[in-house]
């Protein structure tokens, strides 16, 4: 496993080269270019060349990606157009909401799709599996940004339940206890929003892996021997079931990552995916460079992760 290991990271690496050559070509054809995301066009021609001078952008474009993949490489991705602040230090100010945003809402989607799948699956074409199927396609089918419209409304807005936008009520000062319950009840409504549509996606990945699994002779077996009928789906089917599953998973991490980026813009919630959006508008391709190989970075870990997962699942196979 750790040689397996090994070479999936160094087969990466040339991957991630290719991955930022791509993007840091495809940041320099935008209209405009880096030049025209800061410049006052009224600038005088002294001033414009100073500025190209420090930024770099006046060198060969090979050059200006040599020196940023150098400078990359060391830890330091430049600085923001915006703000003029390193980009780490942006993306660390950013990070910690879009942690928390994506490991609830993927906590969450795991676990209700796990049950939903499994519960339509053991009661195939009954009342429970369309209520469950009829589900499923309706967050399918809902775009994010207007079902999380729709939820702003319903449980900010009329029913006044839940806060609608921010991570903590403004202008409020709570003690450590109530500060983390008014961060959760921020948090409710993009996790829930967030999550819904993987919810539904997963719970039918899981629900037809399951129908195929249980028509497997080890299973019958199993059920033969007289092993209880729970006993049956969580030592037999279910964990052969799961593969499938861990490999939506691991394909749908990008989109994940975008679904957040809705989310976060609609609820105003601080977080990487809200700044993505403001730095492609504001075109500070500093931070939109940055998050784009980052986020390169993150979906191979994630498949390299789901291909780990499958040895732990299913004691069959094995990585040489």
């Amino acid at each position: 496993m750790g040689r397996y290991i090994i070479r999936r990271v160094l087969q990466a690496i040339p991957l991630l080269f290719l991955v930022s050559i791509a993007m840091f070509g495809l940041i320099h054809l935008l209209p405009g270019g880096p030049v025209g995301a800061f410049l006052n066009p009224r600038l005088s021609a002294q001033g414009r060349a100073n500025i190209e001078a420090r930024f770099g952008l006046n060198d060969p474009l090979p050059i200006q990606y040599i020196k940023w993949l150098t400078n990359a490489l060391q830890g330091n991705f430049g600085f923001s157009f915006s703000t003029n602040q390193p980009v780490l230090q942006v993306l660390g100010e950013h990070f910690p909401a879009t942690l928390e945003l994506f490991i609830t809402a993927l906590s969450v989607a795991l676990v209700i799709a796990i049950v939903l799948g499994t519960i339509s699956a053991v009661r195939q074409n009954s009342a429970t599996d369309y209520v469950v199927t009829s589900l499923s396609y309706f967050g399918l089918s809902m775009p994010i940004f207007f079902f999380a419209l729709i939820v702003q409304e319903i449980f900010g807005v009329k029913l006044h339940i839940l806060p609608t936008s921010g991570v903590a009520t403004a202008g409020v000062t709570y003690d450590a206890f109530n500060a983390a319950w008014d961060n959760f009840n921020h948090l409710l409504l993009p996790m829930f929003v967030l999550a819904t549509g993987f919810i539904a996606a997963w719970s039918r990945y899981l629900r037809s892996s399951m129908i195929e699994v249980k028509k497997q002779d080890y299973v019958r077996t199993a059920q033969a021997k007289g092993v209880g009928t729970i006993a049956v789906l969580m030592r037999h089917a279910l964990r052969n079931a799961l593969i499938p599953l861990v490999t939506a998973v691991a394909i749908d991490f990008g989109a994940i990552a975008g679904g957040a980026a809705i989310t976060e813009t609609v609820f105003a919630w601080p977080g990487v995916g809200r700044l993505f959006l403001d730095s492609l508008e504001s075109r500070d391709y500093p931070i939109l460079l940055s998050m784009l190989v980052l986020s390169a970075v993150c979906v191979i870990a994630a498949n390299l992760i789901a291909d780990i997962l499958y040895a732990v699942i299913d004691p069959r196979i094995r990585y040489s």
